[in-house]
Order: C-alpha cells, then structure tokens, then sequence
C-alpha cells in the first residue's frame, strides 16, 4: 500500500500541485488537531500551525553539495589507497596518522557537517538535506567504522574518539529534526484529502503520528547507537589492562552489527522512498553503496595480507 502511495502518478506527487503546498506540508513542524462535525468522512481534521522561514539561496546548497562531493572522494580515495599499499609503505603510515583530517568524521570535516545539519531545515533547493541528509550521515558512520583513530597519545586518542562519537549522535539528532517534519508532511499529503478550509487543511481517516507512517527511517536509530558503542569500545580496548579479549569480542560483534545495519538502511532508502529529487538520492546513495562495497573489499584484502605476511613470519620462523 505504501509503496502504491508513494508512486510518482500519486496526484500528491505530480506536478500540478504547487511548489508552495508542497513546501508547506513538508516544512511543517506542528500540525493542529480540530474538532470535526463529520466524524465519518473527516474524523481527523489537522491544519499546519507553523511558520517556514524559507529556503537559503541556491549557492549554499551548491557549496554543501560539494563539501559533500568532497569528503566523499576523500573517503574513497583513502579507502583505495589502504587497499592497494596495506600498511608497509611509510608514506602510507604517515598517512593514516593524519588521515583522520581528511574524513567526514574527522576533526576537520565533522564540525562542518554539524552545522550544515543544524541549518538544514532551510536547505531545499539545489540539495535538499531532507533527501540527502540520511546519506551524508552514512558517510560519516562508515567513514568512523572503517578508519580507526592512531595517536600515540592515550589522551588524545580518547578525545578524538570521544567527539566523534558526540559529533555522530548530534548528526544524528539533527538529522530527525529535518526528515521527521518531511515524512510527517508527506504522510499528511499523499493519504489524506483536502477539506478546502486553508491552504494545509485535510481530512484523515488515521490520526497523523510524527514522522508518518509511510517510511520508517530514523538518525537516533540502532544502527547510530551501535557505531556509537562500537567507538566506545575502542576507548576501552585501548585503556584496558584486563579482561581485553572480552571487551574485543564485543567491540568485533557490535562493528559486525553496525556494518550489517547500514547495508540493510542504504538498500531500504533506495527501495522505499520519495520519488522527488530522484537524481540526487541516486547520486548519493549510490555512492554510499559504492563505499560499502569497497569497505567490505578492503577488509578482504587487508585479511588476505595480514594472513600471508603472518605465514611467512612462520615459515622464517621454522
């Protein structure tokens, strides 16, 4: 059913219908219940109750666009340099010491990306953080997973880690507060039917809940809180002095978990989503899975390597 609803010949979908209600049910952050004298046609009727202040200038998302362009590159580009030198080469090692400035969930890049979340209510135009949002915060998850932290410093290691794990969750909450309003608005356009009374008054025959129920997508999900714990348990491998086999074996089943969980959300957002701006979420979450896939190679190269250089570190040994 939701899937039929979501087809692009849905009426609320088409082009007929004006930019301007669009814009208001998907920027909509409080919808009113009213009381109704016809509780079998309409036994919900809402109207939006909020204010949008409007979108920011085509050029601010033009530029998040390419901030976002480029920390992708730079993702995949360390990515394949680790497949292809692994850990030997010394420029390489001085690399991935100092990769972590070059990474969305890096130092640098993070608190960029923090602030284009904050502001990305307003960010609708060119590229519009309520379609794109779930993809950058994927970049930043995997970018987290996939590049541990090297410091020789345990203080500065527990630092980085800890404000990555604080810049993933703000992502996160950030990222809710952009989509929850669009799913819910989307909800309250494509299955519900105008009552004519204003511009956002419609008839329901379900009571409209927060983020609809159209899709189920979430930043503040599972998958953040076991990225999250995955890094946490980082930190305490790195601290502990004993009982640090059972502290890997969770940090192992918990990074096992998080790389299973979004794959499963990467596939569920390119299945079951809006059919609006269908070439930027293309674009993004095809590179996102793009990224996966040379994760998942990568940690298959890298196995292969540690395990042959392991054998001829046995066969000098006998």
């Amino acid at each position: 059913m939701y899937s039929q609803l979501l087809h692009p010949r849905n009426p609320a979908l088409q082009n007929k219908w004006d930019g301007d209600i669009q814009r208001a049910f998907f920027k909509c952050t409080k919808w009113q219940l009213e009381e109704t004298l016809d509780p079998i046609n309409c036994p919900y009727h809402y109207y939006c109750s909020s204010d949008y202040a409007g979108d920011y200038p085509p050029w601010i998302d033009s530029m998040v666009m390419v901030f976002t362009m480029a920390s992708f590159l730079a993702t995949v580009i360390l990515t394949v340099l680790e497949m292809m030198g692994g850990r030997k080469p010394t420029r390489l090692t001085r690399l991935s010491q100092s990769r972590r400035y070059f990474l969305p969930s890096g130092p640098i890049f993070l608190p960029v990306i923090l602030i284009i979340m904050a502001k990305g209510y307003r960010i609708n135009s060119v590229f519009p953080t309520s379609h794109n949002g779930p993809a950058i915060l994927q970049l930043v998850r995997m970018s987290a997973l996939a590049f541990a932290t090297e410091t020789e410093s345990d203080i500065k290691y527990v630092f980085l880690e800890a404000s990555t794990v604080s810049g993933i969750l703000h992502t996160a909450l950030y990222l809710d507060s952009i989509i929850l309003p669009y799913y819910t608005g989307l909800d309250a356009l494509v299955s519900s039917r105008f009552s004519g009374e204003c511009l956002t008054c419609v008839c329901r025959q379900q009571v409209l809940v927060v983020g609809g129920r159209l899709l189920f997508y979430r930043g503040w999900s599972v998958t953040t809180a076991l990225v999250t714990g995955t890094l946490i348990f980082r930190i305490f491998t790195r601290l502990a002095t004993e009982g640090k086999n059972r502290i890997m074996l969770m940090k192992f089943t918990m990074e096992a978990l998080s790389w299973t969980l979004m794959t499963l959300e990467c596939a569920y957002l390119l299945i079951i989503s809006p059919p609006e701006r269908t070439w930027t979420k293309a674009a993004c979450f095809a590179g996102v899975c793009v990224l996966l896939c040379l994760q998942f190679l990568r940690r298959v190269t890298t196995s292969i390597v540690a395990f042959y250089n392991g054998n001829q570190e046995n066969a000098v040994r006998w």
